[in-house]
């Protein structure tokens, strides 16, 4: 039976049965990164023990995902139970909400403003955050989906970096691959013109209506930012070690994603998870079934995921 105790705002949780024994006690609390005037939030996983640990920096998705593999319309709690895993077996962690995202909304009040720099920038500042802690003795970056990417612009400041479902291509290609798999060739006339003036640094003034939600003109900055990052090519210039971890039951990423990754990375260790899907969890049934865990916070996550992690981080 697991209990739960509150001290002071911080979370420490103790695990009664036999089984359980073995794994450590942790304490959650508040993480706090100030950022000229303003700040970013986010939540900081310690292991009880009085000897340095290593630390993981993980980094959400895309959209408005918050530190704990959330957002408003899905709960699956995959990163929190990350976090929770890896504290178990020694190794701290650090979840944070991006701008513009959860309680570090207020650094994005509006898109128009955002790039993908900043979540690069922010990335780093974390790791920073982080080395200044005496209690842990490295850092890895975990990066999921766009965080992959995000993490490995960030990378160099840190010990060891893995990539969860990260894409393998750059921003525009997914974007037209997606396209290209779920609509018409009328739609393709319309929106690959739009992809490509982005791509080439220039904004569209002119946008259909009916695309406001991928091209709305307050977006295009950020995407043409997004899109000039290639992960085959940033991946390679990593020289820490790397492991690159995808499902093979994501409707999201592919396996040929991290195939992509694995073959461009001179440090890259490549691990193929069955049954795994997009928010880490296991999934036996259909499609159905895969998208209903994405709101489904009770459902663990893939245990050999949590365990290769731990394995890679200590080793």
């Amino acid at each position: 039976m697991k209990k739960i105790l509150f001290f002071f705002g911080l979370l420490a949780v103790s695990f009664g049965n036999a089984q359980e024994a073995k794994q450590m006690t942790f304490k959650e609390s508040p993480a706090i990164l100030k950022i000229n005037t303003d700040q970013l939030y986010g939540t900081l996983t310690v292991p009880d023990t009085e000897n340095r640990c290593p630390v993981a920096l993980i980094i959400a998705g895309s959209g408005p995902t918050d530190r704990n593999g959330n957002n408003l319309t899905m709960k699956n709690n995959s990163l929190k139970l990350l976090s929770e895993a890896l504290a178990k077996n020694g190794i701290a962690s650090l979840r944070y909400d991006k701008r513009g995202i959860g309680e570090s909304k207020a650094l994005a009040p509006f898109e128009s403003g955002l790039v993908f720099e900043n979540f690069i920038e922010d990335a780093k500042s974390w790791v920073n955050f982080l080395k200044q802690d005496r209690r842990f003795s490295q850092i890895t970056i975990i990066g999921h989906s766009e965080g992959s990417l995000i993490g490995m612009l960030a990378g160099a400041k840190a010990n060891k970096f893995v990539s969860i479902a990260g894409a393998g291509d750059a921003a525009d290609k997914v974007l037209k691959a997606q396209i290209a798999s779920k609509a018409t060739k009328p739609l393709e006339d319309l929106t690959f013109p739009i992809i490509d003036s982005l791509k080439s640094g220039n904004t569209v003034k002119k946008v259909d209506p009916m695309l406001n939600s991928l091209f709305r003109p307050s977006i295009q900055p950020y995407l043409i930012s997004w899109f000039k990052y290639n992960p085959q090519t940033e991946i390679k210039k990593l020289t820490i070690p790397v492991l690159i971890l995808q499902g093979n039951n994501d409707l999201q990423v592919t396996v040929q994603d991290a195939e992509a990754l694995s073959k461009s990375s001179n440090n890259g260790e490549l691990l193929i998870i069955d049954k795994m899907n997009h928010v880490l969890k296991i999934i036996d049934g259909d499609k159905q079934a895969n998208f209903a865990s994405y709101n489904n916070s009770t459902l663990p996550i893939s245990e050999e995921l949590a365990n290769k992690i731990v394995s890679f981080i200590k080793k």
